[in-house]
């Protein structure tokens, strides 16, 4: 199994911390936390993406060599994140037969290649921008609020297609969201943070009965209000 430890992660900028954390993965886990917590920090350092006008330490290690080839990114908005004037088959950077292979995995046809982004609906675009990302054939997938700019259907589409990658690539998932419903299922661990803090972590559906920290309860309660938490 694929593990990532982040043995220290301090980013600063100009004299104020944003970021300073430390957690090891070991199974799919979620990184919770309110716009700014800290969250897209941490997978952009992981990524190598972070902004140079930004300070930052960090110590990561792994049982696999960190690196593009081994590192899949889905972002936030399938939308943006695809060129909207380019066809599906030229957003991809590998042969053909990886593709249509790609494609299948994520349950789509090849007809989908030879079209725009504008002819694709959310579902079917979060579904090409998974199967980009699984085509370097990635130890680690990072997902950035993959579900936010999609109906509930899609979601929940998108979801049950997760769970199954994961299992059938053997997938470490680190999976950013301040969307606590979207993890239930498919994350076993969760980290909580706030303002740049990991403030509680442990099993997903323990942590969510049994919250310790005022925060993450105050999550909950904006989360859940109105509907019934089952574990």
């Amino acid at each position: 199994m694929f593990e990532l430890n982040i043995d220290k992660l301090y980013i600063t900028h100009e004299n104020k911390t944003l970021v300073d954390i430390q957690f090891n993965l070991k199974n799919s886990t979620a990184l919770i936390g309110q716009s700014g917590s800290g969250k897209s920090l941490t997978l952009k350092t992981i990524l190598g993406l972070l902004p140079k006008n930004l300070e930052k330490t960090f110590e990561i290690s792994s049982n696999f060599e960190l690196g593009p080839q081994n590192i899949g990114f889905v972002p936030q908005n399938p939308f943006t994140s695809l060129s909207p004037m380019t066809k599906i088959n030229r957003q991809f950077f590998c042969e053909e037969e990886k593709k249509l292979e790609m494609l299948t995995l994520v349950g789509l046809q090849p007809w989908v290649l030879q079209r725009f982004p504008s002819q694709l609906s959310g579902g079917q675009l979060q579904r090409v921008v998974i199967a980009i990302a699984l085509s370097c054939n990635p130890k680690l997938l990072l997902l950035d609020e993959p579900t936010t700019a999609l109906d509930n259907e899609s979601k929940k589409t998108i979801i049950k297609l997760l769970m199954h990658l994961e299992k059938k690539l053997n997938l470490l998932l680190l999976y950013v969201t301040h969307d606590i419903h979207s993890i239930l299922d498919i994350c076993e661990n969760i980290i909580i943070i706030k303002d740049g803090q990991i403030v509680e972590q442990g099993k997903t559906k323990e942590t969510l009965k049994n919250p310790t920290h005022s925060y993450t309860k105050k999550l909950l309660e904006s989360s859940f209000e109105n509907k019934e938490f089952r574990v």
